[in-house]
């Protein structure tokens, strides 16, 4: 018998929302296939997409790669609700996401449906629009399994959610090592209250959207010392995977080698142990001293952005330089993403990407530093 809920699901779950791409820009479904058949093989089953991901074209994935290939009873399909998605966004719109998730993916029904990344500025719309209520009415029609929210946001809202709601089934959090203590994500604050109130979580941005795959040089010889022989990722998803009441920790795998690396530690999964985990601290110590900009790449700011500015690639640039060091590799990374569409300079401050951003970065300040460093 189950401690909690999901106890016993395979503890590494493949996010579909950083799928490969084509030399179009479109999600390569023949590698994707392979990156799915290679995760089934292995024994595990835990998908996750959203309506709003890749434009739907992560929905249209999964179908193709996985609804059509597997029987329904042999993987799990997560997929989230939107409710601010697009400039004019109703309560109609929002509650039709449903039934096109169900239309792009022909699954039947979800085993897992979320309230997408609910944060500060967005939270009261699921209520406005009565959305709380629509996903349990699905529920009883069988066409939700298990329901509950991907939150972005301070302690003290979840405590409020939670205890608003306290049939959600469970939470989706962004916990790694890095944030664990940093305060504008609050990751260990909102792991604890989550568990107070009896919710199981599964796990987002593990590896901090790749930024925990390739770490500072100072964390990499921390982690050189205990176990040459591991990757850097694989730290980042055993520390999130050993934490209690885990669901499953979603990766957002791009390749097979990620897959396969993915897949190398976590098919038998076993928690670190204490000398693991006094690693893992002496790795958060160093790490509070790096002054990164803490983008993931989600792209939410993006969509909206009235300049087009690829404020993932530029804040991506300019890391290279703050983590790294590398002033020419930043500049010339920032000339090619900034040539292909806006500067950071073209920011008008309209502050759209500041209220989808679910990291709560100052991204007009960090643009203005951007630009000042790229474009002088």
């Amino acid at each position: 018998m189950e401690r909690y809920f999901g106890e016993a699901t395979p503890k590494l779950g493949f996010g579909l929302m950083r799928l490969p791409k084509d030399s179009k820009g479109k999600i390569d479904l023949e590698h994707t296939k392979k990156m799915v058949d290679m995760f089934m093989a292995a024994g595990q089953n835990y998908f996750d997409t959203a309506y709003v991901y890749d434009n739907g074209e992560s929905e249209l994935a999964a179908r193709a790669a996985l609804v059509e290939r597997y029987p329904r009873e042999s993987y799990t399909l997560a997929t989230k609700l939107c409710a601010w998605a697009g400039n004019d966004h109703n309560e109609e719109k929002a509650k039709q996401q449903f039934f096109i998730s169900l239309e792009r993916t022909r699954a039947g029904y979800f085993d897992y449906y979320l309230l997408h990344a609910l944060q500060a500025g967005n939270y009261t719309l699921y209520d406005d629009y009565h959305i709380w209520d629509f996903v349990k009415e699905q529920k009883a029609k069988g066409l939700i399994k298990h329901w509950g929210f991907s939150f972005h946001a301070a302690p003290d809202l979840l405590d409020k959610l939670l205890t608003a709601h306290p049939d959600a089934e469970f939470v989706q959090l962004q916990l790694n090592y890095a944030d664990w203590e940093n305060p504008s994500v609050t990751a260990r604050e909102n792991y604890e209250v989550a568990r107070k109130h009896g919710k199981s979580i599964v796990v987002m941005e593990p590896v901090k959207g790749g930024a925990l795959a390739n770490p500072p040089k100072t964390v990499q010889e921390i982690f050189d010392a205990a176990n040459p022989n591991v990757s850097y990722a694989s730290w980042a998803i055993r520390y999130a995977a050993s934490l209690e009441g885990i669901i499953t920790v979603l990766s957002g795998m791009s390749n097979l080698k990620q897959m396969e690396d993915n897949l190398s530690y976590m098919k038998e999964f076993k928690p670190l142990n204490a000398e693991e985990q006094a690693a893992i601290r002496k790795a958060q110590e160093t790490y509070s001293g790096v002054k990164s900009i803490p983008c993931t790449a989600c792209h939410y700011c993006t969509d909206g952005c009235p300049k087009k500015i690829p404020i993932p690639e530029i804040f991506a640039a300019r890391n290279k330089q703050l983590v790294w060091g590398l002033l020419d590799e930043g500049k010339s990374d920032y000339i090619k993403a900034a040539g292909n569409a806006g500067a950071a300079s073209d920011c008008i401050a309209c502050g759209q990407c500041e209220r989808a951003c679910p990291q709560q970065i100052n991204v007009i300040e960090r643009l203005k530093d951007c630009a000042s460093v790229f474009e002088r």
